[in-house]
């Protein structure tokens, strides 16, 4: 089977002078404390952290290349295979379960005609599942690209797809009218006016 890797990386004019700035922040002896956002970088430019780019970061950073293929690998949250155009990451841990995520992610999945781990076959969208988000209070929730979709139900999860597909860009967070991760029905606490303010 041939290895679909590019042989090379290079980064783009800009982001090299992202890296080397980015490189910059670290005191004279710990450059090698980039090496997270450098991956975050490549995969940025290119959509997945290919061995080739880990070469290139381990050479600007003075590091072995097992060294960053260690980091590479250790967090789930840099690619290392090709990804859609959208990175679709539905919760299914604890939080979110309870709430309906099994259902937000049947929903998905019947939306774009994939199962977990699968890109759709204009190469727009990748499914994945994942264990937390860090959205508990907002849960079931859904993550697309740098975007969370919260508070969702299946039918909420399908609009957020859709509006993705032609085009649209969906406004992220709770998707139910909430603000933030206030409580369901508006604030309980701290409703008063401060002592000496009159109600207009």
């Amino acid at each position: 089977m041939t290895n679909p890797e590019p042989a090379t990386f290079a980064f783009t004019p800009e982001n090299l002078a992202r890296a080397k700035a980015i490189i910059a922040k670290y005191p004279e002896g710990r450059q090698q404390s980039a090496v997270m956002p450098l991956l975050d970088l490549a995969q940025r430019q290119d959509g997945w952290v290919t061995r080739a780019a880990m070469e290139t970061i381990a050479d600007m950073l003075e590091m072995a290349p097992i060294r960053v293929e260690e980091v590479a690998t250790f967090y789930t949250m840099y690619n290392r295979r090709p990804m859609g155009r959208h990175h679709v990451q539905v919760c299914t841990n604890i939080c979110c379960q309870l709430r309906g995520s099994d259902g937000v992610g049947a929903a998905v999945k019947q939306e774009l005609g994939v199962e977990w781990g699968e890109t759709t076959e204009d190469g727009a969208f990748t499914l994945s599942e994942v264990e937390c988000l860090g959205a508990c209070v907002n849960a079931p929730m859904m993550q697309v690209g740098d975007d969370y979709y919260e508070d969702l139900t299946p039918d909420g999860a399908r609009a957020v797809l859709k509006a993705l597909k032609q085009g649209d860009a969906p406004k992220p967070g709770p998707q139910n009218g909430r603000q933030f991760s206030a409580p369901e029905g508006g604030p309980t606490t701290l409703t008063d006016l401060p002592l000496g303010t009159e109600k207009a």
